[in-house]
């Protein structure tokens, strides 16, 4: 940021507060509130953001890919508590307290920037989605009108559309919501309104017992779509999967016939692009088989998987994607555009979106405006107000170009076979399946248990090795990754690669790293 030295001027402790009070040199007074001139101190307040901004780059972004920082600076809750200064005020506080503040935020949050933070499906630094994010705080805009977002209506235009030719689809419609299981929420409720438009005036009375389908493996937020929307959790039905954690086709033709026979109506079937814990990606082709022979919905949670798409070498694992009514895609995971950044991307072109969550507000989307309204897009999303997320992706898309995230994937990918061979080297390390995709999920058997035989005792003890790894690695802040039980089997790792800053070394290490943290146990 540039400096005028001409506006600086020192912040000496409660000299530099945010507010000063206006001028009362030919005071106006409404109910004895001064009125002349901005109460705002613009010179302090530009001096806070220009301190503030040394300090994201000093301690943020300059030791993003530093593997000598601690990925967490461990505290519990109640000694976080008393570490921080939580607490509001009636008089506001000074800027060099304010900047002490934000110093404590940054060393005691988790720092999902570092190379070796493997914890969640999301992870690394994209320096142009960063600047992208900083650009949009600036401007603070919201998306609904073109009016008010002009230049964000049409990048996430241009973003749809680009995602769309990667579905495989001619034409269709989209938007950016807050997270994949909004877009999931969209989805149900979007096929609930097809299959029966008069819910949206007439609501739940009078309709038959809807019922929906989808893998056992599913994301969680399909249960919570279901009780948000009132259809109810109990007319979820969880179609059986392989040993790989892949639905079913033909489980899920006996579920719907058995559904119609006992008078339900079937309306919606969600297959799983890249589940959550085993990254397992749904037989597409076969699940839409089913839907086409039924008049079922089908749509795609690919909020994980998705990004795959635009890697020709392993976009195979969606076959069958551009057969769906519906997409969950969120750039924010794999192509690390920062989160949040989630499309809910639909095939129909006949403005069913609008049709179904339009509101018609007056004071927001008149029709006689004086550009084209057609623009006016908010009036298809659930939400008003709503972030411009798609411009990060887009920002980072005209960095590296479609080659650029093609390669972020294959990168990922390889990183993730490098780290399947290596534990299938290295003695007390065992996988549970051969990964399709970047979840490598793995047992860490200690010395202590590699004679014993395989039986429930063995069993037993091993469920509880893998989260007393966590809460050292975590104390010791060298790495972060996650452990969950799955299906009848004990708590296992799993290992998610992601950010193009992590390297063969981090690979190596993480495997080290658990050796030596669980070695005596």
């Amino acid at each position: 940021m540039s400096r005028d030295p001409d506006r600086e001027r020192p912040l000496d402790g409660d000299a530099a507060q945010q507010e000063t009070g206006p001028s009362r040199k030919g005071a106006v007074l409404v109910d004895g509130v001064i009125l002349n001139g901005p109460t705002t101190d613009v010179k302090a307040g530009e001096k806070f953001v220009e301190e503030a901004w040394r300090l994201i780059m000093e301690e943020v972004v300059l030791k993003a890919t530093d593997v000598s920082e601690k990925v967490c600076e461990w505290r519990p809750p109640e000694q976080l508590r008393q570490l921080l200064d939580l607490e509001p005020r009636d008089s506001g506080e000074p800027h060099g307290r304010l900047l002490a503040l934000c110093r404590d935020v940054i060393r005691y949050s988790v720092k999902t920037n570092h190379p070796r933070f493997f914890n969640q499906l999301y992870a690394g630094l994209d320096y142009y989605s960063l600047v992208a994010r900083f650009m949009t705080e600036a401007l603070n805009p919201s998306v609904y009108t073109y009016e008010v977002s002009p230049v964000f209506l049409l990048v996430e235009e241009a973003v749809l559309k680009k995602m769309i030719e990667f579905i495989g689809w001619k034409e269709g419609d989209g938007i950016f919501n807050p997270g994949g299981s909004v877009s999931n929420m969209y989805a149900m409720n979007l096929a609930r309104y097809k299959f029966c438009p008069d819910i949206k005036e007439k609501g739940l009375s009078g309709l038959p017992r809807l019922i929906l389908f989808t893998s056992a493996e599913c994301h969680y937020s399909m249960k919570k779509a279901a009780s948000f929307l009132g259809i109810g959790t109990e007319n979820v039905c969880f179609v059986e999967t392989d040993e790989r954690g892949k639905m079913i086709p033909e489980e899920l033709e006996k579920q719907v016939c058995q559904a119609k026979k006992e008078g339900a109506a079937p309306f919606l079937v969600c297959a799983t692009a890249g589940t959550t814990v085993l990254g397992a990606f749904d037989p597409l082709d076969e699940i839409a088989d089913v839907c086409e022979q039924h008049g079922l919905w089908l749509h795609v949670d690919a909020s994980w998987g998705g990004s795959a798409l635009v890697s020709r070498k392993h976009r195979n694992l969606l076959h069958g994607i551009h057969r769906a009514d519906s997409v969950a895609w969120n750039p924010h995971k794999m192509l690390m555009a920062g989160i949040q950044c989630c499309a809910f991307l639909v095939k129909d072109r006949s403005d069913l979106l609008k049709k179904c969550y339009s509101a018609k507000a007056s004071y927001l989307f008149q029709q006689d405006k004086f550009y084209d309204v057609s623009y006016d897009t908010g009036d298809k999303s659930i939400q008003c107000s709503r972030r411009p997320d798609a411009f990060k992706f887009w920002m980072t898309w005209k960095a590296l170009g479609t080659l650029g995230l093609e390669e972020r994937v294959n990168r990922a990918l390889a990183l993730s076979r490098y780290l399947v061979e290596e534990i299938k080297k290295r003695e007390g390390f065992k996988l549970l399946m051969e990964p399709e995709y970047a979840n490598i999920c793995f047992w860490y058997i200690p010395p202590s248990l590699r004679e014993m035989e395989e039986g429930p005792e063995f069993w037993a003890k091993l469920h509880l090795v893998a989260p007393a790894i966590k809460e050292r690695m975590m104390k010791k802040g060298s790495l972060m990754l996650s452990y969950q039980p799955h299906r009848g089997k004990v708590n296992f790792f799993r290992q998610v690669v992601i950010s193009p800053q992590v390297s063969r070394e981090d690979m190596d290490f993480l495997l080290d790293e658990i050796d030596l943290l669980g070695r005596d146990m």
